[in-house]
């Protein structure tokens, strides 16, 4: 798959494992919900910031985070 494929749907199960409405999910990513409206649909990339919020959010979720940590940073090398 793509990277562009990946993204979007990384980011959704991140949001889901985490439990978090699109709002919550941009409020705790310090982004806006149009942003992680867009990275879910595909029309746009996570900028290296919010990679490195992503990466952090992923590392501190332990276990639960880990399979999409190896997913998103070594398979992509965002």
């Amino acid at each position: 798959m793509s990277r562009q494929a990946d993204i979007p749907c990384l980011i959704r199960e991140l949001r889901d494992r985490t439990g978090l409405t699109q709002e919550k999910f941009a409020a705790k990513l310090g982004v806006t919900f149009p942003t992680i409206n867009r990275w879910e649909n595909g029309r746009a990339n996570p900028s290296p910031l919010a990679i490195q919020k992503i990466e952090d959010l992923l590392n501190s979720m332990g276990d639960r985070g880990s399979d999409l940590l190896d997913e998103l940073f070594s398979r992509n090398k965002l």
